[in-house]
């Protein structure tokens, strides 16, 4: 068997998949490794801010997946790997990085981590979180306004403009490349047992084979 369980957690901007991710690695301790899409957005160091803050960041092309899925493959053999930070406040990516170490189980969050084939031929199991459309927008303005320094037109705004259409139109078809659909996330508390239970499963293949 693989050694490494590659779980991607994906849906819309303010579904609940952070919730989820950060409640299955609360249960798994050292033995789950956190890998997000967001920190892959390209950098744009040649523009003003203002031009930054007109970027569509709800496409597939305003991420560098091709440097994702090559830390994703590191990881996996057992190597740590330097993700880069990106800063919300200033729409770009910082000069930091992170390392990020291997483990028994990577998950991998993202809006549109199953809009990419090859990116999801890459996990093992694929959930996606199904949120309501209105119970999202207003979880995102409160992440955006009290969290990253929006204002509440900016991020009425580029819901509009942005968020709700690239939703319809990459995020919501990916959810056919799920294995599993998740409604409210890590509110679902039959579906995170049955999550919990197959990782489980999978950590006690992996101690028994070591």
């Amino acid at each position: 068997m693989d050694k490494v369980l590659v779980i991607g957690i994906a849906g819309g901007s303010g579904s609940g998949k952070t919730t989820l991710t950060n409640q299955i690695a609360s249960q798994f301790h050292d033995g789950v490794t956190i890998i997000k899409h967001d920190d892959y957005y390209k950098a744009h160091d040649d523009m003003s801010y203002e031009e930054r803050s007109r970027l569509n960041y709800d496409h597939p092309n305003a991420f560098d997946t091709e440097l994702l899925m090559q830390h994703l493959k590191d990881l996996k053999q057992g190597l740590s790997v330097e993700c880069p930070v990106y800063d919300y406040t200033v729409h770009n990516r910082s000069k930091d990085t992170v390392i990020i170490k291997p483990g028994k189980v990577i998950i991998v969050e993202g809006i549109l981590i199953f809009e990419n084939k090859e990116l999801c031929d890459l996990m093992d199991i694929r959930i996606f979180v199904d949120t309501d459309a209105d119970l999202r927008i207003i979880r995102r303005i409160q992440r955006d306004v009290l969290e990253r320094a929006r204002s509440l037109e900016s991020v009425i705004s580029q819901y509009l403009n942005t968020v709700k259409p690239m939703h319809e139109q990459f995020v919501e078809p990916s959810k056919r490349n799920a294995n599993i659909i998740v409604p409210e996330g890590g509110y679902n508390q039959p579906a995170m047992e049955m999550i919990r239970n197959q990782i489980w499963r999978h950590l006690r293949l992996f101690e028994n084979n070591s």
